[in-house]
């Protein structure tokens, strides 16, 4: 069952990932992506969350044409969103658990802009502040959709009946 459950929200993910409702030039975007990944933390815990968001994270990857580098690619992709499906491991503490995973997808974000598009930083700009301001400018309008989105959902009992069960599962 939870198999089935892992697989339809990475399914979900994938199809809202396509409606983008603003797009960086060099990558990035505003989506409800993390919306499935977070519902399923919350119903199932920290393992279907992680497996979810790694198993999106790589499927991303390979559609993805703004990998350049491999590790990058790992960075921004697989491990991003698998670092969103720690937040499956706080089902007690869901805002800890979801602030959490969308500090460390966006840290994950920032070290590989820094790393690897550092370079692009106008002459004299900071190449932290370039790269950190970059992701800001998309990552924090799709947290504060997607934490809208999930409140309204968490309002919803029956989507999450099974989160009393969570941190056994997961």
């Amino acid at each position: 069952m939870i198999m089935i459950e892992v697989s339809l929200c990475v399914a979900l993910a994938m199809v809202f990932a396509q409606f983008k409702l603003w797009q960086m030039p060099n990558g990035g975007s505003v989506t409800l992506q993390m919306v499935p990944i977070f519902v399923l933390a919350l119903r199932r815990g920290g393992k279907a969350s992680l497996t979810a968001g790694l198993v999106f994270g790589i499927l991303r990857m390979m559609l993805s044409s703004h990998v350049y580098y491999p590790l990058q690619g790992l960075l921004d992709y697989p491990i991003a969103f698998a670092l969103v499906g720690v937040s499956g491991f706080f089902v007690k503490s869901p805002k800890i658990g979801m602030g959490l995973g969308v500090t460390l997808r966006f840290i994950a974000h920032v070290v590989a802009g820094k790393v690897f598009f550092g370079h692009y930083a106008p002459e004299g700009m900071n190449q932290w502040w370039y790269t950190l301001t970059y992701n800001a400018t998309h990552l924090i309008p799709e947290i504060i959709l997607t934490l809208i989105v999930i409140g309204i959902l968490m309002n919803r009992r029956d989507l999450f009946e099974l989160q009393g069960q969570a941190t056994k599962m997961g």
